[in-house]
């Protein structure tokens, strides 16, 4: 049988690691910049902390893992026979590979509320799991690179997430980046004022697909949901919002005066732009963008998405958003918090697309000693020890090469992974020593050797 790998998932290289590690490595450079603290939680959660936190569709996209053993034993037969996957998944399955980082830390928290110091801010770079449909820029198996902030109210938290995200595209070279911002007391103040606030849901879902279906789409949308022609008209405004961020905001402000929820969105989402205007980004804009709606289930105050530059067809790159009391759902009242989440794979595809990857030096030796003569692998064994022991990257060509065939193998070996360095003769302790760039050869002591390549 042909080998494959599951779809949805995908090997790297040995230079796509390396670039990936470049993107990671920058991104946690900045979060500790901003004194983040790192973490890590387990690959898979207990069914219970992760079932209902992403509402219907979430839960439909986690990875179930089978109990152990006979994991039928305790199913019921008649759930069975009638195929009732849904119901009998709880009795065949206790755990599930974890769908974000944003949950486990909520029962992180919760769990460990008496070892932090709040408000407590963390990063958190590990793979999260999705049963989702593989397209580009979206895989089942994919890293998260958060940052939170919990215990602490203060809008001057949103102002460095968006500094924070700035500082990131600005040192991975990705000028022209979008953040999109929002405001969930902006979208519960508007379903308010239009009647709906029953259907604010179905309102936002529709409004968060106008550059996708335009405003007959979304308007026919909303229709089919039971909102009112009439509901709709009072919001006319939203689907032609084109002035700068300060304009919009006064619009909003007009639509939504009856709404004392939405004026409180539009005053933190003016806070934050008026403060961000005064301390300016590198290269990242800040755009309001009333139709963003991510993340309704726990997102109670900022919403945040980030938009690749122009001209690259990719979804987000980045989100996040304020939730005031996601431990809660893990009996801790009242804390709130607030984050945002790099997509790695997406920024690898972008900085792919673009060509901002720099020259990668992949993992190599600085030294390798030639295996032409099996009397010496001792001493060359104890001169590999000592190099090692100075730091220096070293290795030794493991098969015995007597024909001029399998000599000229090793020499295409070093050619290959680019070696500058080649020991090709050992006689008693005298060590024959290359130099591949420069083509000078040299014999020498073992700590001649050491101080040559160091």
């Amino acid at each position: 049988m042909k080998p494959s790998i599951p779809k949805g998932t995908r090997d790297f290289s040995p230079i796509e690691v390396a670039n990936r590690t470049y993107i990671i490595n920058t991104i946690k450079t900045v979060f500790e910049t901003y004194g983040f603290q790192p973490i890590e939680t387990p690959s898979f959660e207990n069914s219970s902390t992760l079932m209902g936190k992403y509402g219907e569709e979430g839960d439909r996209l986690i990875f179930k893992i089978l109990n152990s053993g006979d994991f039928l034993k305790k199913a019921d037969e008649k759930l069975l026979s009638e195929k009732e996957s849904i119901k009998v998944t709880s009795q065949i399955s206790e755990k599930a590979l974890r769908y974000d980082l944003t949950v486990p830390f909520a029962r992180y928290v919760v769990q460990h509320q008496n070892d932090i110091t709040f408000p407590f801010k963390r990063y958190q770079v590990q793979p999260v799991w999705r049963a989702d449909r593989p397209q580009k820029g979206r895989f089942r198996e994919f890293f998260q690179c958060d940052a939170d902030v919990v215990g602490s109210k203060s809008l001057w938290q949103e102002v460095e997430f968006i500094q924070l995200y700035d500082t990131v595209f600005t040192k991975l070279g990705l000028a022209g980046t979008t953040i999109k911002i929002n405001n969930r007391k902006i979208l519960s103040g508007i379903a308010e004022v239009i009647g709906a606030q029953d259907k604010l849901i179905d309102f936002t879902v529709a409004l968060d697909k106008l550059d996708k279906i335009g405003k007959e789409g979304v308007v026919k949308e909303m229709l089919a949901k039971g909102i009112t022609a009439k509901a709709i008209e009072k919001v006319q405004p939203l689907f032609s919002f084109n002035g700068s961020n300060l304009e919009n905001l006064a619009s909003l402000e007009s639509m939504l005066a009856s709404s004392e929820e939405g004026i409180n969105g539009v005053k933190e989402l003016r806070f934050v732009i008026n403060n961000i205007t005064e301390l300016g980004l590198e290269t990242a804009a800040l755009e309001v963008d009333v139709t963003l709606a991510r993340g309704l289930n726990y997102y109670t105050g900022a919403i945040f998405e980030v938009a690749a530059p122009k001209g690259v067809k990719i979804g987000s790159i980045g989100g996040g958003g304020r939730y005031d009391d996601l431990t809660g759902i893990f009996g801790l009242k009242d804390v709130s918090g607030v984050g945002i989440s790099f997509g790695l794979d997406r920024i690898f595809l972008v900085l792919e697309e673009l060509g901002l990857f720099k020259a990668v030096n992949l993992p190599k030796p600085k030294v390798i000693f030639l295996n032409f003569d099996a009397t010496t692998d001792s001493t060359k064994m104890k001169a590999l020890k000592v190099l090692r022991e100075h730091h220096i990257k070293s290795e030794f060509y493991p098969d015995l090469g007597k024909s001029n065939k399998a000599q000229k193998r090793q020499w295409k070996y070093v050619t290959n992974r680019n070696i500058e360095f080649v020991v090709s003769k050992v006689n008693e302790d005298v060590f024959t020593l290359k130099n591949m760039i420069s083509g000078e050869q040299s014999d020498c002591s073992l700590s001649d050797l050491v101080e040559k390549l160091k």
